[in-house]
């Protein structure tokens, strides 16, 4: 698309305060629908996470021997010591037990950092192709998406509920899998060794259980209103820092402080109950971890005095009782946070469930260069109970200028936006040289425009990179060519880098509104496109400037179809055609000499008021 300005989306209706923005959720939407999704999402890379699980499983069931071994190395030292004092303890065995138990654990724990690694891999994958697949959604998504929606809340979504998202899935991966294994092994080994201690060791579990349940019910809730609350406070913030010069201006700085204090602490409030609710979780597993620890030595020590267990048994079921109970605890330390990830996940697979603009047509049509735009019978309305265009028809002939005037909130740049297809109508049609836009491609129509708005847009780039934005593999002749074209060439060249100089905080405002304006006006230079749009590019520079920008612009316009939105009737006076837009509808159409002539007109009205010509103000 030749647009030159990446802020033509935000020239629709006014923000609605959004559903979501309204009211926050009360708790997670759907679970086991996230929790399937996640799955889905992780599919491809399904050899990495059987990985995962194998390495993860070798290193639990190693693991889990160590104790086993221990045992053994401890009844041997008691049999040694106890009932055969006469040979002593043999060292030897003793110490080839314990190379065995050395080596087994060194090799669990290399399982462990290998599978480590690949779930960070798998993760990371994951999280990044997450991360294309919303971009590639926010390209399809239509701008009344955006219309209802905070900029910030959205910037959130991408950035922060995936990166909480991510590391909320490589703790499931790291932990609570491998706790989940070793709950599995040590119980196996537990009934192997006294099927008595382990019923035994069973008893705190449905105590555990409902802890999880009941606090997990709990806190669910409160992480969705927490990362409700920080795409809100994100959005806050981003408009405070877009429009921190205009709160100076107003002296508002005190009430924007308090809305920020406001916001943050209803972030603060959902975060406490949050971790405060899922904080409880971890005292009560420890609880009952010490309970089933006080109950195993105590069967376990009248076992040995009964003679049904060895010390070495007793010793390893206690070592088991306790992996046990940490195991517990490690899964009860992850739902907080399997929550908050499914919270964020939720957010983000709202964003990718969002509806997307009508498709392009399978078979798109490619219309001739002629540049004749037919407005037939169009009607729109943003809100279905409030038309704003109704049965509109405009022609603009290949080579002429239509001009669009008219009060705020008339539709003049819905009109444009219209053209762009950035909205749909929802009746009638528009054509290009007789081929209906809504057959042509999106890219392949907005090849043929080029726009400048009112609101200058520049991204973190070169100068010469901005100008030739629109453009791939532009040479500098051509860059240059086009910045003078657009008179600003002389500034460009009395920066320290000239055409080089990077677009940065620094830069960005040591570039007067007027200079970012001039650029934006040579990309559209340099894109040499069949259609023009120009909404007031001429807002923001002196009038010496326009007068130059007027005469450069006449010379572009030549040969082209032009669209001019205008608030400054001085500029569009050698319009082709004026349209005087009002309440969505024509209600004037003609040449400058023919509509100011026209007594009671709208437009000669508009004129008398701008040129001060009045009765009211000539007397």
């Amino acid at each position: 698309m030749n647009a030159t300005d990446g802020s033509s989306g935000q020239a629709g209706p006014r923000r609605e305060r959004s559903p979501e923005a309204a009211s926050h959720p009360d708790h997670s939407k759907n679970f086991r629908a996230t929790a399937l999704r996640t799955l889905a999402l992780l599919a491809h890379r399904r050899g990495q996470f059987a990985g995962v699980l194998v390495l993860g499983a070798l290193s639990v069931g190693l693991t889990v021997t160590g104790p086993v071994l221990l045992g053994q190395a401890t009844d041997l030292v008691v049999r040694g010591a106890l009932e055969n004092p006469d040979r002593g303890i043999d060292i030897a065995a003793v110490a080839r037990v314990l190379v065995w138990t050395a080596a087994v654990y060194l090799v669990a724990g290399l399982c462990g950092v290998v599978q480590g690694r690949l779930a960070a891999i798998a993760v990371q994958d994951a999280a990044e192709r997450l991360r294309r697949d919303v971009e590639a959604k926010l390209s399809r998504i239509p701008l009344s998406y955006f219309d209802r929606k905070r900029r910030g809340d959205v910037i959130s979504r991408v950035t922060n509920d995936i990166d909480n998202f991510a590391q909320c899935l490589q703790q499931v991966l790291s932990q609570l899998v491998i706790s989940v294994l070793t709950i599995v092994g040590v119980l196996a080994v537990m009934f192997w060794i006294s099927w008595l201690l382990a019923l035994i060791a069973l008893l705190t579990v449905p105590l555990s259980l409902l802890a999880m349940t009941l606090i997990g019910r709990r806190s669910q809730p409160e992480f969705a209103r927490q990362w409700h609350h920080t795409g809100r406070l994100n959005a806050h913030v981003e408009e405070m820092y877009t429009g921190h010069a205009l709160i100076k201006a107003f002296g508002r700085e005190d009430q924007a402080l308090a809305a920020f204090d406001a916001e943050n602490e209803r972030l603060h409030e959902a975060a406490r109950k949050a971790q405060a609710v899922s904080g409880s979780l971890q005292p009560l597993m420890t609880f009952a971890g010490n309970l089933n620890y006080v109950l195993v030595a105590a069967i376990g020590g009248l076992r040995i005095a009964a003679g049904a267990l060895t010390v070495g048994d007793v010793q390893a079921f206690v070592q088991f009782s306790r992996q046990f109970s940490q195991s517990l605890g490690m899964v009860a330390g992850t739902i907080g946070m399997v929550q908050s990830g499914a919270a964020s996940a939720e957010r983000v697979f709202e964003l990718l469930d969002a509806p997307e603009q009508t498709p392009d047509p399978e078979a798109p049509v490619r219309p001739g260069e002629g540049g004749r735009v037919a407005f037939e019978n169009v009607s729109f309305r943003y809100m279905l109970d409030k038309p704003l265009i109704e049965a509109l028809s405009l022609v603009a002939e290949p080579g002429h200028t239509v001009a669009v005037v008219g009060p705020t909130g008339a539709g003049k740049t819905t009109l444009v936006n219209l053209l762009m297809r950035f909205y749909e109508p929802t009746a009638g049609r528009i054509t290009l040289d007789g081929t209906d836009v809504a057959l042509m491609s999106r890219a392949d129509l907005r090849s043929r425009i080029g726009m400048v708005l009112q609101d200058t847009w520049l991204f973190g780039g070169t100068i010469a990179d901005n100008i030739a934005y629109g453009v791939h593999h532009a040479t500098r002749d051509q860059v240059v060519a086009a910045a003078r074209s657009a008179h600003a060439d002389r500034f460009i060249r009395t920066l320290p880098d000239g055409y080089d100089t990077l677009i940065d905080d620094e830069a960005d405002a040591a570039i007067s509104a007027g200079e970012k304006q001039l650029l934006t006006i040579a990309r559209a230079f340099l894109a040499n496109p069949k259609i023009l749009i120009l909404d007031e590019a001429t807002s923001s520079v002196d009038t010496r400037t326009e007068v130059l920008i007027q005469q450069a612009m006449a010379r572009l316009r030549q040969g082209r179809t032009a669209f001019v939105i205008a608030h400054r009737l001085s500029t569009i006076r050698d319009a082709d055609t004026i349209v005087v837009m009002q309440n969505g509808s024509i209600v004037e159409q003609g040449s400058h000499d023919d509509l100011v002539t026209l007594q009671g007109g709208t437009y000669s009205s508009l004129y008398a008021a701008q040129f001060a010509l009045l009765p009211a103000a000539s007397e």
